[in-house]
């Protein structure tokens, strides 16, 4: 069965900072892009961060750029984002994607992360 299972969510102090990882069954990531969307109350799903299969060339929204990491153990079939110098306007259901060209595009459940002022 292929799914995608998000970890590493929850509460954190402003200025904290929270790793989460993305374990994928069923399929090998290796072929795939690896994204994470997040999405707050009220709000649209937004892009976060991505990652390309292969030559690994990572891409940020600039909301982000300078604080969170992207990467990927092909090894392990899993993905990270870490998110560092954590603001409460990264409070967020944050959402593991895995997208192929071919056509293929799985999503994860996603993982609260709640950032206290």
């Amino acid at each position: 069965q292929v799914r995608l299972v998000e970890s590493g969510g929850g509460l954190v102090q402003s200025g904290g900072s929270l790793r989460l990882s993305c374990a994928a069954f069923g399929f090998a990531i290796d072929t795939y892009r690896m994204n994470w969307y997040r999405q707050a109350p009220g709000k649209e799903r937004e892009l976060v961060a991505g990652i390309a299969g292969g030559d690994g060339f990572t891409s940020f929204a600039d909301f982000v750029k300078g604080r969170f990491t992207v990467s990927r153990d092909d090894a392990k079939n899993t993905a990270y984002l870490q998110m560092n110098n954590l603001k409460p306007e990264d409070t967020a259901v944050y959402y593991c994607n895995a997208f192929a060209l071919r056509g293929s595009d799985y999503w994860g459940q996603g993982t609260q992360v709640t950032v206290s002022s």
